[in-house]
């Protein structure tokens, strides 16, 4: 079984984290494989988690109502990326729900204990900060995109 630190190190998304705080972040981390069709969480769940894609392929949906659909997906998420950053804000509850597309593995982190290390440690909090508001802002845009092909083509 590959360990944390091993997936965690190759990852750019953490580059500019030192090798100490990649640890911590392994430290309170597994890896995890999941079949397709696994549903990661839903909107207004609670955000206990999050995940670094190894392999395969998760989407990230939303709630359609009106739209004879239960859920549209709004953005792929593939190897090197994050899914899931609703843990840092309280009520840490979900915006967004997933699942599991193609035979995934990815690094699961116990957000709880990871808010208690960037809590410890501020300078890797807001490290952590910058990628979180990069995986934002990275997912806005993929919903707006996603919002404006559904109003040009509805189903």
């Amino acid at each position: 079984m590959t360990k944390p630190m091993t997936e965690l190190d190759s990852v750019p998304l953490f580059a500019k984290l030192s090798h100490t705080q990649r640890a911590a972040i392994a430290g309170v981390s597994r890896v995890v494989t999941y079949p397709p069709e696994t549903r990661l969480f839903d909107e207004g769940g609670l955000a206990d988690q999050c995940w670094v894609v190894v392999s395969g392929c998760i989407v990230v949906d939303a709630a359609a109502p009106g739209s004879g659909r239960d859920r549209v997906g709004v953005q792929s998420i593939g190897p090197g990326e994050l899914v899931g950053w609703s843990w840092l804000v309280p009520p840490y509850r979900w915006h967004f729900g997933a699942t599991v597309v193609s035979p995934t593995r990815a690094v699961v982190v116990d957000t709880a204990a990871l808010r208690d290390l960037a809590d410890e440690d501020p300078s890797f909090g807001y490290q952590l900060s910058l990628i979180l508001i990069d995986a934002l802002l990275n997912r806005l845009q993929a919903t707006r995109i996603r919002m404006l092909d559904l109003s040009r083509n509805p189903l």
